[in-house]
């Protein structure tokens, strides 16, 4: 397959289920961590497939690379914030644990894709 835009990468479109399943989950948060947790989360996770798309529009591969570093940091921002909603009580370990596994693999894939552009 031709890559012809950012939506036809991988990592994108995982990223992208990954936030609709942050937003999904967060949904069910209390309405007095709207502009805590909810917020956090759902703002880390968009971050992700942002970030992939904005790299992949930049004219330099290192400013791509860039753009997937931070990518990797909102992940594990988005990490950090699922693990603390599990802490809290505010998402049950069966709903955070895939996640995680998710954000594992996603985190792969970037890490992937980042040692491919810094090769070529």
């Amino acid at each position: 397959m031709t890559i012809q835009s950012y939506r036809d990468l991988r990592v994108w479109r995982e990223a992208m289920d990954l936030t609709e399943a942050c937003y999904r989950l967060s949904a069910n948060f209390p309405l007095d961590e709207a502009f805590g947790m909810t917020a956090q989360l759902r703002r880390a996770s968009a971050s992700i497939p942002a970030n992939i798309a904005e790299g992949y529009g930049r004219d330099s591969t290192g400013s791509y690379a860039q753009f997937l570093r931070i990518a990797q940091g909102s992940l594990k921002e988005l990490e950090t914030h699922l693990i603390l909603a599990g802490r809290l009580g505010l998402a049950k370990p069966e709903a955070v644990g895939p996640l995680l596994e998710t954000c594992d693999a996603l985190g792969r894939m970037l890490r992937s894709l980042i040692r491919s552009i810094d090769r070529s």
